[in-house]
C-alpha cells in the first residue's frame, strides 16, 4: 500500500466517499511505479541482455526494435540518473544483471527508501538543491572516467531530475543555485518550463552533459516519463525529447544563454537573482553551453520511456472509479494554474453537477491532472500545491453530503513540505489531502482558519490537524492525481 494512514483518513467525515477516494487515489499512485516496466524493458537469454520493447519507444525513433549485447564482450555496467523514486528503475536493473552491474550512482530525493546493491545512491534536497545534489554529480563524473566503447551505461532521468542533478557551474555557488530557484519558482511560481533554461545555463551537469560525459560508451537512456510525453500533432517522441528538450538532464537542451536571461526578464527576476548568476549568463561562454541534439545525435544511445501512460496512474485510478460506480471524467491532462483557485473553480463544477446535473449527471469523478503552481511571495507556510487544491476545494463544497474531493503528487510528497519552514513543526511531509462536505464544519470544531491557512500557504499543518492529510510512500513522480467524486443529486 502507498497510502500510509488510509485508516486515518477513513475515520471521520464522510467516511463512505473517503473509502471511494482512497481506492481511487491508491490505485493510481501504485501504477506510478515504473519497477515492473523497466523488468518488461530488460531480459537476458542465452548470455546475452535484451533491451527493447515496442510499448517503451519513442515514436520516430531512428533504431527500433532490441538493442542485443553480448555479455561475455561487454564491459563496464554502470547506471547514473537523477530524479524522484528513480532508485525503483535502478533497482528493476540489478534485479535483471545481478553482479554483472558494475556500479554507479543515482540521486534521489530525502524520504525516499533505496534498497541497492550494487549501485550507489546519493540524497539530495528537491525543489531547491542542496551540496548532497552536488555530490552525487561528483560522484556520477568520477565513475564515468576512463570508460571504453565496450562499456555499457544506463542513464535513468524522471521529474525532479532539475534540482537532484546539479553540480554549479565555474565561479558559482550551490546558494547561488538555491537562491535562483527559490526566486523563480517559489517566490514567483514560475513553471518549471520557463525555469529550465535558467537552470541548465548556471550548471555544468544539466542539458545532456551527462550523455557527453559518458563517451564513447554504448547509453540506454531510460525516461521515467510517457515516451511520447507531451507531444503535439504532427510531433514525434523521439523530436520531442532530442530536439525539444530542455528538463531531462539526460538528453540534449534545445534552450540558450539568450533564453536563460529572457526568462529572468520575464518573471521580472533578473534584479531579484545574485549577481554572479547574472554575470555568468551575460558572458555566456561557449564552452559552458549544453549539449545540443547535433552532437548528442553522434553518440551511440537508444531512448525508452518505460510508463506510458495508458497503462499509467491516471487510465488505472479512471477504472478503478467505475469499478466503485462512477462515471469518469478528464476535465484537463495538464492543468497548470494557481492549485487554491483550480481546487474552487473543480469544486464549483462538482456543485453544478449536485445541483442541476451540469455538465455531468452523478455519480461520476472528475479528474485533472499537469502541476499546479503555488506563488507564495514572502509567506513560509508548510505545504504544496495539492493541498491546496483540496483545502480551496472544501470551501466551496462545505455542507454538501455527495462530494469529496482528494489530490496527490504521484512522488509521494506534495511540494517543498518542511524544506523552506522557519520552524520545525515536527509534521511530515504530506502526499496530498482528502477533504469533504464536512471538513470546514470540523476546522471549525478544531480551531483552523482554513481561508487564513491558505493565504499563509500553511496547507500542511491544517490538514494534519484535521486528519485529513495522505502520507504517502515515495516514488516517481507523474505529476499530480487529484479526484473529485459527486455521488448524487440534492
Amino acid at each position: 500500500m502507498r497510502i500510509l494512514n488510509m485508516e486515518t483518513l477513513c475515520s471521520h467525515g464522510n467516511v463512505r466517499l473517503r473509502q471511494d477516494l482512497c481506492k481511487i487515489l491508491e490505485a493510481g499512485l501504485e501504477a506510478a511505479d515504473p519497477y515492473n516496466n523497466t523488468l518488461k524493458l530488460l531480459r537476458i537469454e542465452d548470455g546475452k541482455l535484451i533491451v527493447g520493447n515496442p510499448d517503451f519507444e519513442p515514436s520516430g525513433m531512428p533504431r527500433s526494435g532490441d538493442e542485443v549485447f553480448d555479455l561475455s564482450k561487454v564491459g563496464k555496467i554502470l547506471v547514473f540518473g537523477g530524479g524522484k523514486g528513480v532508485h525503483r528503475v535502478a533497482k528493476a536493473i540489478e534485479d535483471v544483471l545481478g553482479d554483472r552491474v558494475t556500479g554507479g550512482n543515482v540521486i534521489v530525493k530525502y524520504g525516499d527508501e533505496v534498497d541497492l546493491k550494487r549501485i550507489e545512491a546519493t540524497l539530495g534536497a528537491h525543489p531547491a538543491p542542496d551540496e548532497g545534489c552536488a555530490r552525487g554529480c561528483q560522484r556520477i563524473l568520477e565513475l564515468s572516467r576512463g570508460l571504453r566503447k565496450e562499456d555499457l551505461v544506463f542513464t535513468i532521468a524522471g521529474n525532479g531530475v532539475s534540482s537532484l542533478m546539479t553540480m554549479p557551474a565555474p565561479g558559482l555557488t550551490m546558494d547561488d543555485l538555491r537562491q535562483t530557484t527559490y526566486v523563480m519558482q517559489i517566490e514567483r511560481g514560475a513553471p518549471t518550463g520557463d525555469l529550465c533554461p535558467i537552470r541548465n545555463h548556471i550548471d555544468q551537469m544539466k542539458g545532456g552533459r551527462l550523455a557527453r560525459a559518458i563517451q564513447p560508451a554504448t547509453a540506454i537512456h531510460i525516461v521515467a516519463i510517457d515516451p511520447d510525453h507531451n507531444t503535439v500533432p504532427g510531433q514525434t517522441g523521439y523530436h520531442k525529447l532530442v530536439y525539444d528538450n530542455s528538463w531531462l538532464h539526460t538528453l540534449p537542451d534545445h534552450t540558450t544563454f539568450q533564453d536563460a536571461i529572457a526568462m529572468l526578464h520575464k518573471w521580472d527576476a533578473w534584479d531579484a537573482v545574485p549577481e554572479a548568476v547574472r554575470q555568468h549568463l551575460l558572458r555566456a561562454d561557449p564552452a559552458q553551453e549544453t549539449v545540443k541534439p547535433e552532437e548528442f545525435e553522434r553518440t551511440r544511445f537508444r531512448i525508452f520511456g518505460v510508463m506510458p501512460t495508458r497503462t499509467g496512474m491516471l487510465p488505472t485510478a479512471q477504472r478503478k472509479a467505475a469499478e466503485l460506480g462512477y462515471i469518469p471524467h478528464m476535465l484537463c491532462g495538464a492543468l497548470q494554474a494557481e492549485a487554491s483557485e483550480a481546487g474552487t473553480v473543480v469544486a464549483s463544477i462538482a456543485r453544478s453537477i449536485e445541483v442541476h446535473g451540469v455538465p455531468f449527471e452523478p455519480p461520476c469523478a472528475l479528474f485533472t491532472s499537469g502541476e499546479l503552481l503555488v506563488t507564495v511571495g514572502k509567506e513560509r507556510g508548510i505545504g504544496g500545491r495539492n493541498q491546496e487544491y483540496a483545502l480551496a476545494g472544501a470551501l466551496k463544497i462545505a455542507g454538501s453530503k455527495n462530494i469529496a474531493i482528494g489530490a496527490v503528487d504521484s512522488d509521494g510528497t506534495d511540494g517543498p513540505g518542511a524544506q523552506f519552514a522557519e520552524e520545525d513543526e515536527g509534521i511530515p511531509n504530506l502526499a496530498g489531502g482528502i477533504v469533504d462536505g464536512e471538513t470546514l464544519k470540523e476546522a471549525a470544531t478544531a480551531g483552523v482558519d482554513i481561508r487564513a491557512e491558505l493565504l499563509k500557504h500553511n496547507a500542511t499543518p491544517a490538514l494534519w490537524k484535521l486528519s485529513s492529510g495522505v502520507l504517502a510512500t515515495h516514488n516517481i513522480s507523474l505529476n499530480d492525481l487529484d479526484v473529485t467524486l459527486i455521488a448524487g443529486r440534492v
